[in-house]
């Protein structure tokens, strides 16, 4: 019988448990950048709670794209220091850590969120050579992989995407030709770091010609074959989705399974799991070994310490999503009862 509290291998590394903790955005960063304790508390918190494997909120690529005002950026001064506090805290509780980066929109000067098919050769190289130099900052930083967001509506979950992508060019047309840019990238990454590289990618989109769950299972084996190390499968959906529409079922547990048959590569489950429960039936019903969280650990940083003891843990979260598109990735509802609401404010 598999248990969510199981040590186990991911690829190269041991995890503690088969829970992924995925980040929204930083949120208490300085204006400038710089980390705060708050983040380097919350931190600390995750990875003493038992989780086997941390994923950072989203480093933005670019300073102008729509989460750059809430995120964490690679593009300070003091970044890879700061950084290394921070992952040196983290593997102090043998927990490793993978550092997000993704960005939704491609501006260049006065043209805002150009389209895939607007995109130079000349601005494709400017966007694999900007992500080689973060993962090589994130390697120096001691973090142990490196997430490139291929999922959502990411700028490169649209790149590889035939609905947004028809460029008549060696970046369009087949399903290995739009993948072109991110393989270059991860050649380069493997060649200049020991960066663990895990992809976040979508199982489907349901958008009129776009991605299918076929189509996704043959970039995954794709990305294995250039040397992607794991993948973590999800959607572009809030997590409402999976609760509101689909209270029987997650719809991306029957997907993840069908990618796992094809690849020989850790592959994690993204979304929908609340209860200690589900997310065990879900490892001994499947052949799933790894789900990721997301919003029970802004509920809570800590929660999974009260899953170990009580044996029948339950999220608090409510998935209302009102931690989401805020300046702040805090949960309001569940907040302690002594937080008052204008000190809250005028503390940000």
């Amino acid at each position: 019988m598999k248990d969510l509290f199981d040590y186990c291998e991911f690829g190269d590394l041991k995890l503690n448990s088969r829970i992924v903790r995925t980040g929204l955005w930083e949120s208490e960063r300085e204006k400038s950048g710089n980390l705060t304790p708050e983040i380097y508390n919350r931190y600390e918190n995750i990875a003493a709670s038992g989780v086997g494997l941390i994923i950072t909120e989203l480093y933005s690529l670019y300073p102008r794209d729509v989460f750059s005002k809430y995120s964490n950026t690679v593009n300070y001064t003091q970044f890879v220091r700061e950084a290394r506090d921070l992952t040196d805290l983290v593997h102090v509780y043998d927990v490793p850590i993978f550092a997000q980066l993704g960005f939704v929109q491609f501006n260049k000067k006065t043209e805002q969120n150009m389209k895939i098919d607007d995109i130079s050769i000349e601005d494709i190289r400017k966007i694999q050579t900007d992500m080689i130099i973060a993962a090589q900052k994130f390697d120096y930083a001691g973090f142990d992989g490196i997430q490139i967001g291929l999922g959502n509506y990411y700028f490169l979950s649209r790149f590889i995407n035939p609905n947004f992508n028809s460029r008549s060019d060696r970046y369009g047309g087949s399903t290995l030709s739009r993948l072109k840019i991110v393989l270059e990238i991860i050649k380069v990454i493997k060649e200049t770091t020991e960066l663990h590289i895990n992809c976040r990618l979508n199982a489907f989109d349901g958008t009129t010609n776009g991605m299918t769950l076929d189509e996704t299972i043959e970039v995954a084996k794709i990305l294995e074959k250039y040397g992607v190390d794991s993948l973590q499968i999800t959607r572009p959906r809030s997590p409402q989705f999976f609760t509101r529409e689909n209270k029987e079922k997650n719809p991306l547990v029957e997907a993840s399974e069908k990618i796992i048959k094809n690849v020989d590569i850790p592959v994690i489950l993204g979304g929908g799991a609340t209860t200690q429960k589900q997310i065990n039936d879900i490892l001994n019903s499947t052949d799933i070994n790894y789900i990721s969280m997301q919003r029970p650990f802004v509920v809570d940083p800590s929660f999974l310490v009260e899953w170990q003891i009580e044996g029948n843990g339950e999220s608090k979260c409510k998935t209302c999503n009102n931690c989401y598109w805020k300046k702040t990735s805090t949960c309001f509802i569940n907040r302690p009862a002594k937080w008052d609401v204008q000190s809250d404010i005028s503390s940000h």
